[in-house]
């Protein structure tokens, strides 16, 4: 993946930086290939400031960095994507975006669910039950979440919204680790509920 910063005069070329989890676009900067290499060296996003004339890694003063998680480029190699984990707010108003949006969307708690869950897999943790389910096996996995939907489907006969809510909530956890175990992401599945919606 080499982007071809000789297309333009000046070296640079645009860089979106978009938010891995929730796909909002939260800042524009420009790259030249100093800047991009350090980019992939330190894992954090870093730009050519065209004000301050050198290079300047996102958060260098604020503490509010941008942790590189995917680095795309466009059709024509001359933009750059890159996907990242913001650790802060991301404009200097303290804004979550440099369009003063908030960073959120409808599934943002899942998601984050979903990235403890992928972080436990990587890293094991003593005592934790996700680990346990992970130690177990997809089978099992596979199991436990037959379990859960059967005792969603008894509690939604009886009239305890409190039970049947908390068996929800397990189902969906456990949902959760069933799909990080076979490595598909809660998004591919949204995908196709949206393509069935058409």
């Amino acid at each position: 993946m080499t982007p071809d910063f000789n297309k333009e005069t000046n070296g640079l070329l645009p860089a979106i930086i978009q938010d891995f989890k929730t796909g909002k676009v939260l800042m524009l900067g420009y790259m030249n290939e100093e800047s991009f290499a350090k980019t992939n060296e330190i894992n954090k996003v870093t730009f050519f400031s065209r004000s301050k004339n050198r290079l300047w890694t996102k958060g260098e003063e604020s503490g509010n960095f941008l942790e590189v998680i995917n680095i795309k480029l466009d059709c024509d190699n001359d933009t750059i994507l890159i996907q990242a984990k913001p650790t802060g707010p991301v404009c200097h108003t303290g804004s979550d975006t440099c369009w003063n949006e908030k960073n959120t969307d409808e599934f943002s708690f899942l998601h984050y669910l979903e990235s403890i869950i992928q972080d436990r897999k990587i890293h094991p943790k003593d005592n934790s039950y996700t680990n346990l389910l992970f130690n177990k096996g997809l089978n099992k996995i596979a199991q436990k979440v037959g379990e859960e939907a059967v005792e969603v489907v008894i509690e939604a006969k009886d009239n305890n919204d409190d039970l049947f809510k908390g068996e929800a909530a397990d189902l969906l956890f456990h949902f959760l680790v069933l799909l990080v175990e076979k490595n598909i992401p809660l998004n591919e599945v949204l995908a196709v509920l949206k393509q069935r919606h058409k």
